[in-house]
Protein backbone atom coordinates (compact mmCIF):
# COMPACT_ATOMS: atom_id res chain seq x y z
CA UNK A 1 0.00 0.00 0.00
CA UNK A 2 1.05 3.16 -0.93
CA UNK A 3 2.10 5.51 1.77
CA UNK A 4 -0.31 7.89 0.87
CA UNK A 5 -3.34 5.78 0.97
CA UNK A 6 -2.63 4.37 4.33
CA UNK A 7 -5.02 6.00 7.21
CA UNK A 8 -3.64 7.90 10.56
CA UNK A 9 -6.07 6.87 13.11
CA UNK A 10 -6.31 8.96 16.46
CA UNK A 11 -7.44 6.80 19.31
CA UNK A 12 -9.49 7.97 21.91
CA UNK A 13 -9.32 6.88 25.51
CA UNK A 14 -12.93 5.70 25.21
CA UNK A 15 -11.78 3.16 22.49
CA UNK A 16 -8.86 2.01 24.68
CA UNK A 17 -11.07 1.01 27.67
CA UNK A 18 -13.55 -0.71 25.22
CA UNK A 19 -10.50 -3.03 23.99
CA UNK A 20 -6.79 -2.77 25.43
CA UNK A 21 -5.55 -4.22 22.43
CA UNK A 22 -7.38 -1.84 20.05
CA UNK A 23 -4.27 -0.36 18.24
CA UNK A 24 -3.66 -4.12 17.08
CA UNK A 25 -6.87 -3.66 15.29
CA UNK A 26 -6.09 -1.49 12.11
CA UNK A 27 -4.46 -3.59 9.94
CA UNK A 28 -1.55 -1.45 8.00
CA UNK A 29 -2.83 1.37 9.19
CA UNK A 30 -0.70 4.05 11.39
CA UNK A 31 -2.43 4.83 15.07
CA UNK A 32 -1.47 7.79 17.12
CA UNK A 33 -2.50 7.95 20.64
CA UNK A 34 -2.35 11.77 22.21
CA UNK A 35 -0.55 12.23 25.92
CA UNK A 36 -3.61 13.37 27.33
CA UNK A 37 -5.16 9.60 26.73
CA UNK A 38 -2.13 8.02 28.95
CA UNK A 39 -3.35 11.10 31.28
CA UNK A 40 -6.73 9.78 31.58
CA UNK A 41 -5.39 6.33 31.35
CA UNK A 42 -3.44 6.67 34.70
CA UNK A 43 -6.65 7.21 36.18
CA UNK A 44 -7.95 4.26 35.69
CA UNK A 45 -5.28 2.01 35.90
CA UNK A 46 -6.50 1.30 39.70
CA UNK A 47 -9.82 -0.50 40.74
CA UNK A 48 -11.10 -4.12 39.88
CA UNK A 49 -13.55 -3.24 37.24
CA UNK A 50 -13.32 -4.12 33.97
CA UNK A 51 -12.44 -0.71 32.61
CA UNK A 52 -9.19 -0.35 35.01
CA UNK A 53 -8.31 -3.81 33.66
CA UNK A 54 -8.60 -2.38 29.87
CA UNK A 55 -6.08 0.18 30.78
CA UNK A 56 -3.72 -1.50 32.89
CA UNK A 57 -3.37 -3.76 30.00
CA UNK A 58 -2.63 -0.97 27.25
CA UNK A 59 -0.43 0.86 29.86
CA UNK A 60 1.46 -2.76 30.35
CA UNK A 61 1.66 -3.51 26.50
CA UNK A 62 2.46 0.54 25.52
CA UNK A 63 5.76 -0.13 27.84
CA UNK A 64 6.80 -2.98 26.66
CA UNK A 65 7.01 -0.95 23.45
CA UNK A 66 8.86 1.77 25.12
CA UNK A 67 11.51 -0.25 26.09
CA UNK A 68 12.72 -0.23 22.73
CA UNK A 69 12.02 3.04 21.22
CA UNK A 70 10.96 6.70 21.91
CA UNK A 71 7.23 6.90 21.49
CA UNK A 72 6.99 10.32 20.34
CA UNK A 73 8.98 9.01 16.96
CA UNK A 74 6.45 6.26 14.57
CA UNK A 75 7.52 2.57 16.13
CA UNK A 76 6.74 0.00 13.48
CA UNK A 77 3.55 -2.21 15.65
CA UNK A 78 4.21 -6.31 15.82
CA UNK A 79 3.43 -8.19 12.95
CA UNK A 80 3.94 -7.63 9.13
CA UNK A 81 0.42 -6.32 8.88
CA UNK A 82 0.46 -3.66 11.38
CA UNK A 83 1.61 -0.02 10.97
CA UNK A 84 3.38 2.16 13.05
CA UNK A 85 2.22 4.04 16.28
CA UNK A 86 3.46 6.71 18.10
CA UNK A 87 2.23 9.00 20.56
CA UNK A 88 1.66 12.84 20.41
CA UNK A 89 2.98 15.34 22.82
CA UNK A 90 3.31 18.17 21.58
CA UNK A 91 0.47 19.90 19.53
CA UNK A 92 1.27 22.58 16.01
CA UNK A 93 -1.51 25.68 16.76
CA UNK A 94 -0.68 27.33 14.03
CA UNK A 95 -4.19 27.29 12.87
CA UNK A 96 -7.79 26.25 14.67
CA UNK A 97 -7.16 25.73 18.27
CA UNK A 98 -9.74 23.54 19.94
CA UNK A 99 -9.42 24.85 23.25
CA UNK A 100 -10.25 28.12 21.88
CA UNK A 101 -12.95 27.17 20.02
CA UNK A 102 -14.85 25.53 22.82
CA UNK A 103 -13.30 27.77 25.33
CA UNK A 104 -11.87 24.78 27.61
CA UNK A 105 -8.91 23.25 27.74
CA UNK A 106 -9.98 19.95 28.90
CA UNK A 107 -8.39 16.82 27.61
CA UNK A 108 -11.41 15.90 24.99
CA UNK A 109 -10.09 19.32 23.43
CA UNK A 110 -6.63 18.31 23.55
CA UNK A 111 -7.19 15.50 21.81
CA UNK A 112 -8.73 17.56 19.10
CA UNK A 113 -5.54 19.46 18.92
CA UNK A 114 -3.23 16.75 18.61
CA UNK A 115 -5.73 15.20 15.83
CA UNK A 116 -5.27 18.65 14.57
CA UNK A 117 -1.44 18.65 14.97
CA UNK A 118 -1.01 15.61 12.73
CA UNK A 119 -3.58 16.71 10.42
CA UNK A 120 -1.14 19.90 9.50
CA UNK A 121 1.87 17.37 9.49
CA UNK A 122 0.48 14.55 7.08
CA UNK A 123 -1.34 16.60 4.27
CA UNK A 124 -1.18 13.94 2.16
CA UNK A 125 -2.58 11.42 4.54
CA UNK A 126 -6.19 10.87 6.00
CA UNK A 127 -6.50 11.40 9.89
CA UNK A 128 -9.91 10.11 11.51
CA UNK A 129 -10.41 10.34 15.37
CA UNK A 130 -12.05 6.92 16.78
CA UNK A 131 -14.16 7.42 19.73
CA UNK A 132 -17.03 5.91 20.98
CA UNK A 133 -17.89 8.98 22.65
CA UNK A 134 -20.81 10.40 20.11
CA UNK A 135 -20.46 14.17 21.66
CA UNK A 136 -16.31 14.26 21.30
CA UNK A 137 -16.92 12.77 17.32
CA UNK A 138 -19.29 15.58 16.80
CA UNK A 139 -16.75 18.26 17.99
CA UNK A 140 -14.48 16.58 15.46
CA UNK A 141 -16.73 16.92 12.57
CA UNK A 142 -17.17 20.40 13.28
CA UNK A 143 -13.73 21.15 13.35
CA UNK A 144 -13.51 19.41 9.63
CA UNK A 145 -11.85 16.40 11.52
CA UNK A 146 -13.05 12.75 9.79
CA UNK A 147 -14.37 11.19 13.02
CA UNK A 148 -15.84 6.96 13.01
CA UNK A 149 -16.79 4.80 15.71
CA UNK A 150 -14.72 2.16 16.60
CA UNK A 151 -16.48 -0.80 15.17
CA UNK A 152 -14.03 -4.29 15.91
CA UNK A 153 -16.98 -6.35 17.52
CA UNK A 154 -20.03 -4.22 16.31
CA UNK A 155 -22.83 -6.47 15.14
CA UNK A 156 -24.01 -4.76 11.94
CA UNK A 157 -27.54 -4.15 11.08
CA UNK A 158 -29.00 -5.17 14.70
CA UNK A 159 -32.65 -3.63 13.87
CA UNK A 160 -33.54 -6.07 10.98
CA UNK A 161 -30.47 -8.74 11.47
CA UNK A 162 -29.98 -9.59 14.90
CA UNK A 163 -30.88 -13.54 15.43
CA UNK A 164 -34.07 -13.87 17.31
CA UNK A 165 -33.85 -17.48 18.22
CA UNK A 166 -37.36 -18.48 16.38
CA UNK A 167 -39.10 -19.01 13.23
CA UNK A 168 -42.73 -18.25 12.93
CA UNK A 169 -44.17 -20.43 9.74
CA UNK A 170 -47.53 -19.80 8.41
CA UNK A 171 -49.45 -22.40 6.19
CA UNK A 172 -47.49 -25.00 7.90
CA UNK A 173 -48.48 -28.66 7.19
CA UNK A 174 -51.69 -29.85 9.10
CA UNK A 175 -50.36 -33.42 8.81
CA UNK A 176 -46.96 -32.33 10.25
CA UNK A 177 -48.51 -30.17 13.15
CA UNK A 178 -50.77 -32.93 14.23
CA UNK A 179 -47.91 -35.67 14.14
CA UNK A 180 -45.90 -33.44 16.16
CA UNK A 181 -49.14 -33.30 18.63
CA UNK A 182 -49.34 -36.91 18.89
CA UNK A 183 -45.90 -38.15 18.90
CA UNK A 184 -43.93 -34.92 20.88
CA UNK A 185 -41.08 -35.47 18.67
CA UNK A 186 -40.14 -35.81 14.93
CA UNK A 187 -36.67 -36.11 13.16
CA UNK A 188 -36.26 -32.62 11.35
CA UNK A 189 -35.50 -34.84 7.79
CA UNK A 190 -39.39 -35.80 7.98
CA UNK A 191 -40.55 -31.80 8.40
CA UNK A 192 -40.67 -29.40 5.29
CA UNK A 193 -37.96 -27.13 7.45
CA UNK A 194 -34.68 -26.54 6.78
CA UNK A 195 -32.34 -27.90 9.39
CA UNK A 196 -30.98 -25.45 12.09
CA UNK A 197 -27.40 -25.19 13.22
CA UNK A 198 -28.39 -24.83 16.96
CA UNK A 199 -31.45 -24.04 19.22
CA UNK A 200 -33.93 -22.77 17.57
CA UNK A 201 -37.65 -22.72 17.96
CA UNK A 202 -40.53 -22.48 16.10
CA UNK A 203 -44.05 -21.42 15.87
CA UNK A 204 -45.85 -23.73 13.60
CA UNK A 205 -49.09 -22.44 12.17
CA UNK A 206 -51.99 -24.18 9.94
CA UNK A 207 -55.25 -21.55 10.09
CA UNK A 208 -56.34 -22.23 13.40
CA UNK A 209 -54.13 -24.45 14.62
CA UNK A 210 -50.61 -23.75 15.67
CA UNK A 211 -47.92 -25.71 17.55
CA UNK A 212 -44.39 -24.90 19.47
CA UNK A 213 -41.96 -26.73 18.55
CA UNK A 214 -37.59 -26.84 18.96
CA UNK A 215 -34.54 -28.08 16.93
CA UNK A 216 -32.51 -30.32 19.06
CA UNK A 217 -29.09 -30.54 17.67
CA UNK A 218 -28.16 -33.72 19.55
CA UNK A 219 -30.79 -35.22 18.69
CA UNK A 220 -31.35 -33.86 15.16
CA UNK A 221 -35.18 -33.66 16.52
CA UNK A 222 -37.91 -31.37 16.34
CA UNK A 223 -39.84 -31.53 19.93
CA UNK A 224 -42.77 -30.17 21.00
CA UNK A 225 -42.43 -27.24 23.29
CA UNK A 226 -45.25 -27.57 25.63
CA UNK A 227 -46.43 -24.69 28.06
CA UNK A 228 -45.53 -25.13 31.98
CA UNK A 229 -46.19 -23.41 34.82
CA UNK A 230 -43.18 -22.67 37.70
CA UNK A 231 -43.61 -21.24 41.14
CA UNK A 232 -46.73 -19.56 40.30
CA UNK A 233 -45.00 -17.92 36.97
CA UNK A 234 -46.47 -18.74 33.93
CA UNK A 235 -45.97 -17.74 29.86
CA UNK A 236 -48.71 -15.62 28.97
CA UNK A 237 -47.51 -15.72 25.07
CA UNK A 238 -45.71 -18.13 22.59
CA UNK A 239 -42.38 -16.21 23.00
CA UNK A 240 -42.25 -16.70 26.97
CA UNK A 241 -43.18 -20.64 26.21
CA UNK A 242 -40.29 -20.97 24.02
CA UNK A 243 -38.41 -19.19 26.93
CA UNK A 244 -38.62 -21.04 29.51
CA UNK A 245 -38.20 -23.97 27.41
CA UNK A 246 -34.30 -22.97 26.87
CA UNK A 247 -34.52 -22.12 30.57
CA UNK A 248 -35.83 -25.07 31.86
CA UNK A 249 -33.21 -27.58 29.67
CA UNK A 250 -30.23 -29.00 31.70
CA UNK A 251 -28.29 -29.42 28.11
CA UNK A 252 -28.76 -25.57 27.25
CA UNK A 253 -26.28 -23.91 29.27
CA UNK A 254 -25.87 -20.28 27.79
CA UNK A 255 -29.62 -18.52 27.43
CA UNK A 256 -30.02 -15.15 26.26
CA UNK A 257 -33.41 -13.07 26.43
CA UNK A 258 -33.70 -10.32 24.34
CA UNK A 259 -36.83 -7.66 24.81
CA UNK A 260 -38.33 -4.22 25.47
CA UNK A 261 -39.21 -3.33 29.11
CA UNK A 262 -42.05 -5.37 30.57
CA UNK A 263 -41.65 -8.64 28.19
CA UNK A 264 -40.88 -10.85 31.35
CA UNK A 265 -36.99 -11.38 31.05
CA UNK A 266 -36.11 -11.23 34.20
CA UNK A 267 -39.35 -12.61 35.69
CA UNK A 268 -39.53 -15.94 33.93
CA UNK A 269 -35.34 -16.18 34.12
CA UNK A 270 -35.67 -16.41 38.04
CA UNK A 271 -38.72 -18.16 38.26
CA UNK A 272 -37.17 -21.21 36.44
CA UNK A 273 -33.94 -20.90 38.61
CA UNK A 274 -35.80 -21.08 41.78
CA UNK A 275 -38.19 -24.40 39.95
CA UNK A 276 -34.21 -25.97 39.31
CA UNK A 277 -32.63 -24.40 42.98
CA UNK A 278 -32.44 -28.03 44.17
CA UNK A 279 -29.79 -28.92 40.50
CA UNK A 280 -27.52 -25.93 41.65
CA UNK A 281 -25.71 -24.88 44.61
CA UNK A 282 -26.53 -21.30 44.00
CA UNK A 283 -29.00 -19.28 41.83
CA UNK A 284 -27.01 -16.08 41.57
CA UNK A 285 -28.54 -12.86 40.10
CA UNK A 286 -26.73 -9.95 39.00
CA UNK A 287 -27.14 -6.91 37.05
CA UNK A 288 -24.01 -3.81 36.03
CA UNK A 289 -23.89 -0.71 38.07
CA UNK A 290 -24.38 2.00 35.67
CA UNK A 291 -23.88 5.34 37.81
CA UNK A 292 -26.66 7.88 37.28
CA UNK A 293 -25.16 11.02 35.23
CA UNK A 294 -22.06 8.72 34.38
CA UNK A 295 -20.97 9.53 38.18
CA UNK A 296 -19.47 6.82 40.54
CA UNK A 297 -21.54 5.65 42.74
CA UNK A 298 -19.10 7.39 45.25
CA UNK A 299 -21.22 10.58 45.10
CA UNK A 300 -24.40 8.71 46.32
CA UNK A 301 -24.57 8.87 50.24
CA UNK A 302 -24.86 6.43 53.13
CA UNK A 303 -23.39 2.83 52.98
CA UNK A 304 -21.85 0.67 50.35
CA UNK A 305 -25.43 -1.10 50.62
CA UNK A 306 -27.71 1.73 50.74
CA UNK A 307 -25.60 3.19 47.63
CA UNK A 308 -26.35 -0.20 45.33
CA UNK A 309 -30.06 -0.71 46.89
CA UNK A 310 -31.57 1.60 43.93
CA UNK A 311 -29.62 -0.46 41.19
CA UNK A 312 -30.83 -4.29 42.68
CA UNK A 313 -34.36 -3.06 43.41
CA UNK A 314 -35.76 -4.30 39.99
CA UNK A 315 -34.75 -7.89 40.97
CA UNK A 316 -36.11 -7.16 44.05
CA UNK A 317 -39.09 -6.24 43.22
CA UNK A 318 -39.24 -9.21 40.25
CA UNK A 319 -38.79 -11.92 43.51
CA UNK A 320 -41.52 -10.03 45.55
CA UNK A 321 -44.12 -10.29 42.61
CA UNK A 322 -42.94 -14.38 42.42
CA UNK A 323 -43.75 -14.34 46.34
CA UNK A 324 -46.73 -12.79 45.56
CA UNK A 325 -48.37 -15.54 43.59
CA UNK A 326 -48.84 -17.82 46.64
CA UNK A 327 -51.70 -17.75 49.21
CA UNK A 328 -51.30 -16.69 52.69
CA UNK A 329 -51.27 -20.33 53.82
CA UNK A 330 -48.38 -21.28 51.22
CA UNK A 331 -45.20 -22.04 52.85
CA UNK A 332 -43.08 -21.24 49.21
CA UNK A 333 -42.35 -17.51 50.38
CA UNK A 334 -41.24 -18.30 53.62
CA UNK A 335 -38.76 -20.76 51.43
CA UNK A 336 -37.97 -17.72 49.65
CA UNK A 337 -36.94 -15.98 52.47
CA UNK A 338 -34.79 -18.70 54.08
CA UNK A 339 -33.07 -19.57 50.92
CA UNK A 340 -32.36 -15.75 50.95
CA UNK A 341 -30.81 -15.70 54.07
CA UNK A 342 -29.04 -19.43 53.48
CA UNK A 343 -27.57 -17.53 50.42
CA UNK A 344 -28.74 -20.14 48.11
CA UNK A 345 -29.93 -17.37 46.09
CA UNK A 346 -28.14 -14.13 46.33
CA UNK A 347 -28.36 -10.69 44.62
CA UNK A 348 -25.72 -8.37 43.87
CA UNK A 349 -24.05 -6.18 41.83
CA UNK A 350 -22.29 -7.72 38.78
CA UNK A 351 -18.39 -6.18 40.39
CA UNK A 352 -19.19 -8.56 43.18
CA UNK A 353 -18.20 -11.62 40.84
CA UNK A 354 -14.54 -11.46 40.82
CA UNK A 355 -12.57 -13.87 42.53
CA UNK A 356 -15.68 -16.12 43.27
CA UNK A 357 -16.19 -19.69 42.08
CA UNK A 358 -19.06 -20.23 39.18
CA UNK A 359 -19.40 -23.80 39.56
CA UNK A 360 -22.73 -25.52 40.19
CA UNK A 361 -24.57 -22.05 40.02
CA UNK A 362 -27.78 -21.12 38.02
CA UNK A 363 -26.55 -17.13 37.41
CA UNK A 364 -28.60 -14.42 35.83
CA UNK A 365 -27.34 -11.05 34.58
CA UNK A 366 -29.84 -8.63 33.62
CA UNK A 367 -29.30 -5.05 32.04
CA UNK A 368 -26.75 -6.94 30.10
CA UNK A 369 -26.88 -5.07 27.50
CA UNK A 370 -24.38 -2.57 29.89
CA UNK A 371 -21.91 -4.74 29.56
CA UNK A 372 -19.03 -4.83 27.16
CA UNK A 373 -18.26 -7.51 24.56
CA UNK A 374 -15.31 -8.10 26.83
CA UNK A 375 -17.39 -8.23 30.09
CA UNK A 376 -19.65 -11.07 28.96
CA UNK A 377 -16.69 -12.99 27.72
CA UNK A 378 -15.17 -12.78 31.05
CA UNK A 379 -18.47 -13.66 32.86
CA UNK A 380 -18.86 -16.74 31.11
CA UNK A 381 -14.89 -17.67 30.94
CA UNK A 382 -15.65 -18.15 34.66
CA UNK A 383 -18.02 -20.21 34.38
CA UNK A 384 -17.40 -23.80 36.37
CA UNK A 385 -19.09 -27.23 35.45
CA UNK A 386 -22.90 -27.89 36.00
CA UNK A 387 -23.14 -23.59 35.76
CA UNK A 388 -26.03 -22.21 33.71
CA UNK A 389 -25.91 -18.87 32.58
CA UNK A 390 -28.48 -16.11 31.82
CA UNK A 391 -28.27 -12.62 29.75
CA UNK A 392 -31.11 -10.58 29.85
CA UNK A 393 -31.62 -7.44 28.14
CA UNK A 394 -33.06 -4.84 26.06
CA UNK A 395 -30.05 -3.46 23.55
CA UNK A 396 -31.97 -0.76 22.11
CA UNK A 397 -31.71 0.36 25.82
CA UNK A 398 -28.18 1.34 26.84
CA UNK A 399 -27.90 3.36 29.97
CA UNK A 400 -23.43 3.05 28.94
CA UNK A 401 -22.29 6.30 27.54
CA UNK A 402 -19.70 4.47 25.42
CA UNK A 403 -21.78 1.63 23.86
CA UNK A 404 -24.43 1.20 21.59
CA UNK A 405 -27.43 -1.54 20.19
CA UNK A 406 -24.66 -2.52 17.93
CA UNK A 407 -21.76 -2.75 20.40
CA UNK A 408 -22.89 -3.36 23.46
CA UNK A 409 -22.42 -7.03 24.85
CA UNK A 410 -25.45 -8.64 24.47
CA UNK A 411 -26.01 -7.99 20.85
CA UNK A 412 -22.59 -9.04 20.52
CA UNK A 413 -23.27 -12.72 22.69
CA UNK A 414 -26.44 -13.42 20.38
CA UNK A 415 -24.65 -13.07 17.04
CA UNK A 416 -21.53 -14.87 17.96
CA UNK A 417 -23.27 -17.46 20.20
CA UNK A 418 -25.89 -18.84 17.71
CA UNK A 419 -26.05 -22.16 16.57
CA UNK A 420 -23.57 -23.70 19.28
CA UNK A 421 -25.79 -26.51 21.07
CA UNK A 422 -24.61 -24.95 24.20
CA UNK A 423 -26.69 -21.88 23.59
CA UNK A 424 -30.69 -20.57 22.65
CA UNK A 425 -32.12 -17.49 22.09
CA UNK A 426 -35.32 -15.47 22.34
CA UNK A 427 -36.84 -11.94 21.36
CA UNK A 428 -39.40 -11.25 23.69
CA UNK A 429 -41.44 -9.10 21.49
CA UNK A 430 -45.17 -8.72 23.70
CA UNK A 431 -45.13 -6.89 26.52
CA UNK A 432 -46.82 -8.28 29.77
CA UNK A 433 -46.54 -5.98 32.32
CA UNK A 434 -49.58 -3.84 31.77
CA UNK A 435 -51.55 -2.03 28.77
CA UNK A 436 -50.07 1.30 30.27
CA UNK A 437 -46.23 0.16 30.32
CA UNK A 438 -47.61 -1.65 26.48
CA UNK A 439 -48.53 2.43 25.15
CA UNK A 440 -45.56 3.36 26.50
CA UNK A 441 -43.02 0.86 24.24
CA UNK A 442 -45.18 1.11 21.45
CA UNK A 443 -46.41 5.11 21.28
CA UNK A 444 -43.93 7.03 23.39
Amino acid sequence: MKKKDRKIFVLDTSVILHDHSAITNFDEHDVAIPIQVLEELDTFKKGNDTINYEAREFIRHLDSIAQRDLLTDWIPLNGPSHGKLKVVAKHDLNGVDATKVFQDGKNDHQILNATLTLQRQNKDRKVVLVTKDVALRLKAKSLNIPAEDYLTGKVRNVNDQLYTGRTVMDDFSEGHIDALFEQGTLPVEELPIEKPKGNHFFILKHKKKSILAKYDPRTATVDRVEKRSVFGIGPKNAEQALAMSALLDPEIKLVTLQGAAGTGKTLLALACALEQRRDYRQIYVTRPVVPLSNKDIGYLPGDIQSKLDPYMQPLWDNLKLIKGQFEKHDSTPKRIDEMLENEKIAIAPLAYIRGRSLANIFFIVDEAQNLTPLEVKTVISRAGEGTKIVFTGDVHQIDSPFLDSESNGLSYLIDKAKGDPLFAHITLEKGERSPLANLANERL
